[in-house]
């Protein structure tokens, strides 16, 4: 691909890299600054599914295409073509929640890439998801992958059973795959052991993506019913035991009060 003027500057000037988070996967629901990074960037990496979701910004750059268990090698790239060009690393959701931020700053360590590093935000599933939900969050809150690709088991299931215990609203990130369909039934066995049948659980697919976008409002005891419905692309929200559901004329919410009732009349 051939250079624009611009990028040709920006690579005698010196590079920086920005790691980017780019939200749920609509262009509408990224920041501001998330865009004009992109669109100004010598060379965007990605994983491809999350650069399919920001094609329209996508032109004059090169874009380096990438895929799951690919991070390292991605991460590697990035950090070397920093050191001459503007680059952005996109990440979905948040850079830090289970996002590329991380790994490209151990990369970055090691190799002791001398160039600015700018970390942007995005929204992350726990937060589209709430929004879809009503309001389950509110208050204090754990969020868990169940995904045991770098995290054992072991650990996964000593955090369900303290965040359970201790009455956190959770929220469950990549509760099922094709080689993982037991983690998301495991999950839910643990959290019943502390929290009631009655708690109010939402799951939402593709959140603020658009398209195959889809919300369930159920209750822990009714969860499993749902569980074909389950795949990487959904968010779980468990309540804590203040959680209750509202069943509006239009839609049914979750709401998770933070304590207003107990000081003030409303």
């Amino acid at each position: 691909m051939a250079e624009s003027q611009s990028q040709s500057q920006n690579k005698t000037a010196g590079g920086k890299l920005y790691i980017v988070g780019i939200g749920p996967g609509s262009v509408e629901q990224m920041t501001v600054k998330a865009r004009d990074v992109i669109l100004n960037a010598d060379y965007v990496l990605g994983n491809s599914t999350y650069l399919d979701q920001i094609e329209s910004l996508l032109g004059t750059q090169e874009v380096i295409r990438s895929y799951m268990g690919k991070e390292v090698d991605r991460a590697r790239k990035a950090v070397e073509l920093a050191k001459v060009a503007n680059v952005v690393m996109v990440s979905g959701g948040d850079t830090n929640v289970y996002g590329m931020a991380g790994i490209v700053l151990e990369v970055a360590e090691h190799e002791g890439l001398d160039v600015d590093i700018e970390i942007l935000p995005g929204v992350t599933a726990i937060l589209a998801g709430a929004s879809m939900l009503g309001a389950p969050v509110v208050t204090d809150f754990a969020v868990i992958s169940l995904s045991d690709l770098l995290t054992p088991w072991d650990v996964i299931e000593k955090r369900l059973n303290l965040s359970a215990e201790a009455d956190f609203v959770i929220a469950l990130y990549n509760p099922k795959s094709r080689k993982r369909q037991s983690n998301f039934s495991r999950a839910i066995e643990i959290i019943r052991k502390y929290k009631a049948d009655s708690v109010p659980v939402g799951l939402v697919k593709n959140a603020l993506r658009g398209e195959g976008e889809d919300r369930i409002v159920t209750t822990l005891g009714k969860v499993m019913e749902y569980e074909d419905w389950v795949d990487m692309s959904t968010t779980i929200l468990v309540g804590n035991g203040d959680s209750r559901i509202w069943s509006s004329q239009k839609k049914d919410f979750i709401i998770t009060p933070r304590g207003y009732h107990k000081k003030y009349d409303y």
